[in-house]
């Protein structure tokens, strides 16, 4: 259902199938399981952060729900699921300098045009100057390179497509690659075997080994920081909120929402500069 109706990515098919899993594991078959067993649930899991205790709930709520819909239980004992409150995290941030660093970096590397430097140069410019997902970015196939537009089209979460802009420079740096890049595929970023692409957690690994020949903390720095970077530094330069979730690829801008912290002093500027009553005598 998830992958037929829903259109869920392979990444989310395989965290649900994990948390389902691990579930069974722990108190049986649960087209069977009662009330009792889903709430002692809560003990096997009391070690659990509350975001993946979150998390576990919501695949099993979706789960028995997906089975009362089917008509294969006739009671749903979801309600009894321990519901952790959490904070949605602030995302780790890169300040500007850091991001500097970053590119001044890879750039001094890939002047030499190695072929692995200037694929760094490349994933890099994507990452923060498009704000792709790690997944979205490795998994690009040769036919999203624009030729004319200044744009990618991108595959995101659900299938869902998406048109994201490519910078000059980014464009500068994927030709550089495309030159380099050799042999044949369809994957702009083959893996060293050349039978699939770049993995996440090669990229993840990349990006670190950069941070720290740039002289920043590595533990401060992966691609999603560089996808919140990207929004942070968009926002702060005056970006619309719709038109950052359009970027983003985010269904919902609640999820959007979140770089609003980051700019708040600049907001509190805005209403005092933009709204009626800003421009109102005050009366005495």
């Amino acid at each position: 259902m998830l992958a037929a109706e829903r259109g869920a990515a392979a990444n989310t098919l395989a965290a649900y199938r994990r948390d389902l899993d691990g579930a069974e594991e722990a108190i049986g078959d649960l087209t069977q399981a009662d009330s009792a067993a889903v709430a002692s649930l809560g003990v096997a899991w009391a070690d659990l952060a509350p975001s993946s205790l979150a998390r576990k709930c919501s695949a099993l709520r979706q789960f028995f729900g997906f089975l009362v819909d089917e008509g294969l239980r006739g009671d749903d004992p979801s309600p009894a699921l321990p519901r952790p409150r959490t904070r949605r995290p602030l995302p780790r941030l890169l300040n500007h300098g850091e991001v500097e660093a970053m590119f001044a970096r890879a750039e001094d590397e890939a002047a030499g045009d190695k072929a692995e430097a200037v694929r760094m140069l490349a994933l890099l410019e994507l990452l923060y100057g498009s704000g792709l997902r790690a997944t979205e970015l490795v998994s690009l196939p040769l036919s999203a390179v624009p030729r004319d537009a200044p744009f990618l089209m991108v595959t995101g979460k659900g299938g869902q497509q998406r048109m994201v802009p490519v910078s000059t420079r980014a464009r500068l740096a994927l030709s550089r690659w495309l030159a380099l890049r050799g042999g044949g595929g369809k994957l702009l970023f083959p893996s060293r075997s050349g039978t699939g692409h770049l993995t996440r957690v090669r990229l993840f690994q990349l990006l670190r080994a950069l941070a720290l020949r740039a002289g920043i903390d590595p533990e401060k720095v992966s691609p999603h920081v560089l996808r919140h970077a990207f929004a942070t530094h968009l926002l702060e330069g005056g970006a619309d909120l719709r038109v950052l979730q359009t970027l983003l690829g985010h269904a919902d801008i609640a999820t959007t929402q979140i770089y609003t912290h980051v700019d708040s002093a600049r907001l509190v500027a805005l209403v005092n500069a933009r709204h009626p009553l800003a421009v109102r005598p005050q009366e005495s």
